[in-house]
């Protein structure tokens, strides 16, 4: 893997940070401690997820320093309708034209980011475990309080290949949302996880393969059931919505969720 690199005068913990290559053909952006992933083939590219309102100036330069252009983005994939997944989305279809996707099942959620069912109030989590705020900072500091929703989105279907730079096939993972869907390469043996399975987890603040808390998890018995779908992949590798990948392989991956289990 290639260094990052940092897009912004801005420094320290949540600045936006590009990492070529992270898997051949696949860059991830990073900002406010979420990621976004680019899918290219040739110069034709599939974004997956669209983070914060303000990524989307580290994704135009992000773009750049990769040699392509945006004109060329072919398609937004929201592995689910989070407002830390939804972020510039409405922008990139006003100002590109470009079709968001996203599961039927969260289709209601991308439109109105911030209604969605938690298990638990967040409220608690920041004095329960203090490591939890350099992540939210950062989010507020990236627009999270100021996402639009998008409501000119196309249907994901539960499974199968996506027509879409990378070819990623649609790996049905509910629980985290009731339509949260992760995205396999199979010819890069990799999984794009979204929150199905995250190598941070922002609530809390700790590190390690495992499903999100409950203060943004709808339902953690389902998302700790969807974990078997993950392993049935057998990828090699797992880029998480939230963290660092993870190069152990989904089985592993999907032993650490299960033994750390819900929060």
């Amino acid at each position: 893997m290639t260094a990052s690199m940092t897009l912004t005068a801005q420094r320290g913990p949540g600045a936006p940070r590009l990492t070529p290559d992270v898997v051949p053909g696949v860059h991830r952006l990073e900002h406010a401690f979420t990621n976004c992933y680019l899918l290219v083939d040739g110069t034709s590219w599939t974004l997956v997820d669209a983070a914060f309102p303000r990524t989307w100036g580290a994704l135009i330069r992000g773009a750049h320093e990769l040699g392509l252009r945006m004109r060329d983005l072919q398609g937004i994939v929201l592995t689910h309708g989070h407002f830390d997944h939804v972020g510039f989305a409405e922008r990139a279809v006003e100002e590109l034209g470009v079709p968001v996707f996203v599961h039927a099942g969260d289709r209601q959620l991308a439109a109105h980011p911030y209604r969605y069912r938690r298990e638990h109030t967040p409220l608690v989590y920041p004095l329960l475990y203090p490591r939890s705020l350099p992540p939210v900072v950062g989010m507020v500091r990236a627009g999270a309080l100021s996402v639009k929703g998008v409501t000119a989105v196309s249907e994901l279907p539960g499974s199968g290949m996506l027509d879409l730079p990378g070819r990623p096939e649609v790996v049905f993972t509910p629980g985290h949302t009731f339509g949260h869907c992760g995205l396999l390469l199979r010819d890069r043996e990799t999984l794009l996880s979204g929150d199905a399975i995250v190598t941070l987890d922002p609530y809390k603040g700790i590190r390690g393969a495992q499903i999100v808390a409950g203060a943004a998890t709808a339902d953690s018995a389902q998302a700790l059931a969807s974990l078997d779908a993950i392993a049935a992949t057998g990828a090699r590798v797992l880029l998480p919505g939230h963290g660092d990948p993870w190069l152990d392989g989904a089985e592993a991956a999907v032993a650490s969720a299960r033994a750390i289990g819900r929060s």
